[in-house]
């Protein structure tokens, strides 16, 4: 099968070209690091690979590795330079280096042991360089370029498959390009390019009305984005207006989520009820007892806990993405830039760290994009602590406990919650860099940003949608597997060996649960909490959100006769308002509650990060030192808030 691959500069429209051309989903996003590892899929009877967004062919950071290292071991046959019409100048370099180094490649007889790749450009984005009221030659473009151009329209694919098929497209035509020098980029480049595109890019024919007057036309994408950016790359009110949005959305996700999460609580209490009765009605034998405990009060019970935070996490990928698609989080990411500079960071961290707030895994991936090796590193090391994904049905469930169906207030908590990860974060990367440092762990050069601030767009719903059902359905097969496993091992270790005893509270402390739970109960009791709460800690270490799944199982909350009662809090959140110590005091008070969202800002209980901090560090100490480095800190900081408040006299 014979191999395209895809080159072009971040937000040139590369990865939507791919996908259109395989019918494949990766995602497109306005800033770098969308794309760190290469993307492949079939495209009739050739392989389209898509590669990392690339500035210039002289690498400067992992991902920018990638797509110069595929140029050699995946040695394709063609290779389609994609370019954004309206950054012509700028990427058109690109073309010219590749040009270059191809005509290099021919003159020193390379081709004898590797063929030298066809090249051919695809420009996208013409419709928006229209509408700034300029055209484009694509006809001179290809004689300037001495190669095939193809305008990406309703009719590409048919275009580039006529063109890729074609065995004699010519990646050294006579051309103004000079062909000798190397193949790496030269200031001659940028200059042979701005003159290309100053001789191919012409001021639009002005349009007229009936009556002979010029139609006064509204002011072009670029001026819109140029009005916006006032606002939104102001140095005082940009900060700002990057705060209410993201207290906005978090907001949101409460307030929107409440609806669908009362509907997912009451089908799965209902599924459990109606279990229970179905099996009742066949035998009264023990083992079809316990079959039926195990898949009401284990499996649905488990899984449900967790599957009625799923609106939430919906909701979260929509705004996340909405962002995305608009164009605004690269604004993000260059009013950031600035303090996380102050603290050894960069507007290129911004981007994983962003990230992170869906998983820690593809934001580790993302990191790769960081040119500085001690910028690169200090963001893995803080990585774990953005508020992921995993930590919203934690949150939820500790919020509820706190605010009751207040939205507003819990919605506001779960952005202070985001925002303190986001300051923790900060503080322990000026804190642990320095201490690297000074031992000269991770080297002392910086990166400085270079962020494209694509046009604003009016992000398409039904692909918002369709994105953040994607995400949610990832995460659905991700966890999914993994709780109903632990469900199951924790109803086990909560039933046996005692299951015949009647007595709920006696059959639990004499389990097996209960044994282990009552060994490790002194290590939690500082915390504020007791073996069960221990256990459920111990279990989030596989997936956060298994501690919820885990509570659920132990305290029963599907054994309630209706999964809402008349205040509004679903059957788990009623149990653990009611459950108590052992010294017969409230379990779940206000500070232990507290502490509890501490622990889980601040630990890595994830050891699918774990694995990938090892890869992507290059280093097994990295990783155990960042396991024990934030568990410990977690947990005695944990300690001191929920002595500190007792203390006060905050129960």
């Amino acid at each position: 099968m014979k191999t395209i691959l895809l080159i072009g500069s971040p937000n040139s429209g590369k990865t939507t070209l791919f996908n259109r051309l395989t019918g494949l989903r990766s995602r497109a996003v306005n800033y770098p690091g969308s794309t760190v590892d290469l993307h492949s899929g079939p495209w009739r009877e050739f392989q389209l690979i898509d590669t990392p967004g690339v500035y210039s062919l002289s690498p400067r950071s992992p991902d920018e590795e990638i797509t110069l290292k595929a140029l050699e071991a995946k040695n394709p046959d063609t290779v389609i330079a994609v370019v954004d019409a309206t950054q012509l100048s700028r990427q058109l370099a690109i073309v010219v280096s590749l040009k270059r180094l191809f005509a290099k490649k021919s003159v020193l007889g390379e081709a004898s042991s590797q063929s030298v790749p066809r090249l051919l450009v695809a420009v996208t984005m013409l419709d928006l360089l229209r509408l700034e009221g300029q055209s484009l030659d694509l006809k001179k473009l290809s004689e300037e370029l001495g190669l095939l151009v193809i305008e990406v329209g309703t009719d590409v694919e048919d275009l580039l498959y006529q063109a890729v098929s074609l065995e004699a497209i010519s990646h050294n035509s006579s051309s103004g390009i000079p062909m000798t020098g190397s193949g790496a980029p030269q200031g001659n480049d940028l200059r042979e390019a701005k003159r290309i595109k100053d001789i191919v890019v012409h001021q639009a024919s002005p349009k007229f009305l009936p009556d002979g007057n010029s139609r006064k036309n509204p002011p072009g994408p670029r001026e819109s984005t140029r009005r916006m950016d006032r606002f939104a790359l102001h140095p005082v009110l940009g900060p700002i207006l990057f705060f209410i949005i993201m207290a906005g959305l978090f907001t949101l996700i409460y307030w929107l989520a409440q609806p669908l999460m009362e509907f997912v609580d009451n089908g799965f209490s209902l599924a459990s009820e109606g279990f229970s009765s179905w099996t009742s009605q066949f035998s009264v034998s023990p083992v079809v007892q316990l079959a039926s405990q195990l898949i009401s009060d284990g499996l649905l019970s488990g899984l449900g806990a967790v599957m009625v935070f799923v609106p939430q996490i919906f909701i979260l990928f929509c705004g996340l993405i909405f962002l995305e698609d608009s164009g605004y989080l690269a604004r993000a990411a260059s009013i950031v830039d600035r303090p996380l500079k102050a603290v050894g960071l960069g507007g290129r961290s911004f981007v994983p760290l962003l990230s992170g707030f869906a998983c820690a895994v593809p934001a580790m991936m993302a990191a790769r994009t960081i040119s500085s090796r001690r910028e690169r590193m200090l963001t893995l090391l803080i990585l774990p602590l953005m508020s992921c994904s995993a930590r919203l049905p934690v949150y939820a469930l500790l919020l509820g406990l706190l605010f009751g169906d207040r939205a507003l207030a819990a919605g506001l908590g779960l952005a202070a919650l985001s925002l303190g990860s986001v300051v923790v974060g900060v503080l322990a990367a000026r804190v642990l860099g320095t201490i690297a440092e000074k031992h000269g762990l991770f080297g002392k050069e910086t990166s400085f940003l270079i962020l494209e601030l694509p046009l604003y767009r009016r992000p398409k719903l039904n692909l918002v949608i369709k994105q953040a059902l994607l995400r949610t359905k990832s995460y659905i097969k991700k966890t999914g597997p993994v709780i109903l496993v632990l469900s199951v091992l924790i109803w086990i270790g909560t039933t046996f060996p005692h299951f015949n005893e009647q007595d709920q509270a006696v059959r639990l402390e004499s389990s097996y649960a209960g044994v282990v739970g009552k060994v490790v109960s002194p290590i939690f009791e500082p915390m504020g909490g007791d073996w069960r709460t221990g256990l459920g800690l111990i279990s989030a270490f596989a997936a956060r959100e298994v501690f919820v799944s885990t509570l659920a199982v132990i305290f029963h909350a599907t054994e309630s006769e209706d999964g809402v009662d008349g205040s509004g809090e679903t059957g788990l959140l009623r149990s653990l308002s009611e459950a108590k110590a052992p010294d017969g005091q409230p379990l779940f008070t206000v500070a232990s509650t507290l502490g509890l969202m501490i622990f889980f800002m601040i630990a890595l209980q994830c050891l699918a990060t774990f694995a990938v901090a090892v890869r992507e560090a290059n280093s097994w100490k990295f990783a155990v030192a960042q396991l024990i480095i934030f568990n410990v800190a977690a947990y005695v900081l944990t300690v001191a808030l929920v002595q500190g408040l007792r203390a006060l006299g905050v129960a």
